[in-house]
């Protein structure tokens, strides 16, 4: 072990304290971006609470709507708050116990949304290759009971990667090139240089992306057979515009993740990764809300009732005055 390695006391963020003249305008920017994705994600959350009789398909959106709630909750408010600062040398402290806690709760909900958006995909096949069985097999139930797998397959992947990382000896000034917890710069942060540090990470991408992906690929597979076998041009383009939107998201979450942490070590950009992660922390939640009210039928109409009810609540309550 390195003699300079560090005990528990904690870290810095430096998050963007070297740039002093843009952080006022980073802050109103990031300040706009995450009060557009609260309000998306709650329009979101209060639509689908509002329709009687929810589909599946509903409840899996609600889900990830709070995931996306959560996810941007754990890093972009304390992001704001040290944005409005005053410049420090070393950046911002955060404790040990702090750090921790920050990565393990932002691993766990990126790895439910792994997991939630393999069930989305197995919902869509079901739907599309065996309707006449889809009430049956797709029932609250099931999803109930996939909601709860995906929150403690994520919880448990997170909390062994945490004590796996934070178990490792940390060098030199504890600097961490970021403005937030993230895997890359503490493994970065570490004194060995042991490809056996890495394997920790590996297996959570083993787990959080591999895996997943090869359920959505194979249920996707199974659709573009289906989608082949219609004779009908508008049933074909009416079943393939249901998976368009979860493609979407798809693509934009797997993206984001592949580029950040499937690759070794010795690639790591401190700059680069935390210009990245200030994207698909900020922007990816804000699209996904856009996505799927712009994409999805039965959200677009009960967003549309809970915006009619709020305008009719407030010209009564002006009428009253």
């Amino acid at each position: 072990m390195d003699s300079n390695a560090t005990t528990p006391g904690g870290f810095f963020l430096q998050g963007f304290f070297e740039f002093p003249h843009l952080r006022p305008m980073l802050f109103l920017l990031l300040l706009a971006v995450h009060l557009a994705t609260l309000s998306g994600n709650v329009l979101i959350l209060v639509a689908v609470a509002s329709v009687p009789s929810r589909p599946p398909m509903l409840l899996f959106l609600c889900q990830l709507s709070a995931i996306e709630l959560c996810y941007t909750l754990v890093v972009v408010p304390r992001s704001l708050v040290d944005l409005t600062l005053p410049a420090r040398a070393r950046g911002s402290p955060i404790s040990f116990l702090g750090c921790a806690v920050q990565m393990q709760m932002f691993v766990a909900l990126g790895g439910a949304e792994c997991f939630l958006l393999a069930a989305m995909a197995y919902d869509r096949y079901v739907a599309i290759c065996h309707p006449l069985r889809y009430a049956a097999v797709v029932t609250p139930g099931l999803c109930a009971r996939l909601a709860l797998a995906c929150c403690l397959g994520g919880l448990a992947v997170s909390v062994g990667l945490a004590a796996a990382v934070f178990h490792l000896p940390f060098c030199g000034s504890r600097l961490l090139v970021h403005f937030f917890c993230d895997i890359t710069a503490l493994l970065h942060l570490a004194c060995t240089r042991s490809y056996a540090d890495e394997l920790p990470l590996l297996g959570a991408c083993l787990v959080l992306l591999l895996l997943p992906s090869l359920l959505i690929l194979s249920s996707y597979g199974a659709i573009a057979a289906a989608l082949r076998r219609l004779r009908s041009t508008g049933g074909r383009r009416k079943a393939a515009s249901t998976c368009a939107s979860h493609l979407a998201v798809t693509f934009l979450h797997y993206g984001c993740a592949t580029f950040m942490y499937v690759r070794p070590k010795a690639s790591y950009a401190p700059r680069l990764d935390r210009t990245v992660a200030l994207v698909y922390t900020n922007v990816t939640p804000l699209l996904y809300p856009l996505i799927y009210s712009l994409r999805n039928r039965e959200i677009t109409t009960a967003i549309h009732k809970v915006l009619g009810r709020l305008q009719l609540d407030r010209a009564r309550g002006r009428g009253l005055c």
